[in-house]
């Protein structure tokens, strides 16, 4: 829960960075992408203001994938207005990090119904919910109402949106969806695009789970699959691809150095990392992700 909370502040801390410079005072949107027929991508331009968020939109009923953090909440709800007037009526939370449930709780308070992965709500029920002065019991209506262990699938504005688990990937409660339909998939974060991944190893996240869920989302995508990530642009099956490489190549790396009895401090002194510079970002440069392989690698020992 540490470092959720961590990761909640690093997205604070990243709205007054991202920006420009540090004496603006930043003013982060939302932006809208229409991804497919009445499916769109909702992400944050100016500032941080969590992950990417998926929206679709039919005669069924609107579904919100995640929800942004709380400042945001009035932004969010009214870059939705522009796209539609009807009222949200399912959430599907991809994971359990606050950036992505933060407003679960004033949704569920709306009547929106949440559905996550089990392991997401004993998550909450268990560990509380980032609150403004540290961690909090999550609130009933923060929870998740529905949940699953494998898969579910929605039938809805005339779309099959298959829901499914990657296990311990980003976390040990990651839910992907697929939108068979409009050959689009959400994954939450276990693709951060073009970025260094972040691989919760305390809440269940590890490295070869991670590429284990990503390689399971590959198997469904085509050259024309459009793909929402947890962060960073839409992407596409060649996105997906490199994040895959790039994440082999350095557990390799590091895997080598662990081998060879190196600490984590002579890992990271030898910055083996330096040729995937451009995938560093304001959370995880390449001394960040050196100490994050390392640790996943010691981990699984």
């Amino acid at each position: 829960m540490a470092l959720l909370m961590r990761i909640f502040a690093t997205g604070m801390l990243l709205l007054f960075t991202i920006a420009g410079k540090a004496d603006e005072q930043p003013d982060p949107q939302f932006e809208v992408t229409q991804v497919a027929p009445g499916l769109y991508m909702l992400s944050g331009v100016g500032g941080f203001v969590g992950g990417n968020i998926g929206l679709s939109i039919g005669p069924d009923g609107v579904v919100i994938i995640d929800d942004a953090m709380p400042p945001f909440l009035d932004k969010l709800t009214a870059k939705i207005k522009t796209v539609t007037q009807q009222p949200l009526d399912f959430l599907i939370n991809t994971h359990v990090h606050g950036d992505h449930t933060g407003n679960n709780a004033t949704l569920g308070k709306q009547g929106v119904r949440i559905v996550a992965h089990k392991n997401l709500r004993q998550h909450m029920v268990s560990k509380g919910i980032p609150g403004v002065d540290g961690v909090i019991d999550a609130p009933s209506e923060a929870l998740p109402v529905i949940t699953f262990s494998e898969e579910m699938t929605f039938y809805l504005n005339n779309n099959t949106a298959n829901v499914f688990h990657v296990a311990h990937a980003h976390t040990d409660g990651d839910a992907v969806i697929h939108f068979r339909n409009l050959n689009v998939i959400h994954t939450g974060d276990v693709l951060f695009n073009g970025l260094f991944p972040f691989i919760d190893l305390q809440s269940g996240g590890s490295i070869d789970g991670y590429i284990a869920g990503q390689k399971q989302i590959l198997a469904k995508a085509d050259n024309d699959t459009k793909i929402i990530p947890g962060h960073g642009p839409l992407a596409s099956k060649a996105d997906l691809e490199a994040a895959i490489t790039m994440l082999e190549e350095t557990r390799d790396i590091v895997a080598k150095l662990v081998a060879d009895g190196k600490s984590e401090e002579e890992v990271v002194k030898l910055n083996p990392l330096t040729k995937y510079e451009k995938w560093s970002w304001g959370f995880i440069n390449t001394e960040g992700m050196t100490r994050q392989l390392y640790k996943g690698l010691k981990q699984a020992m």
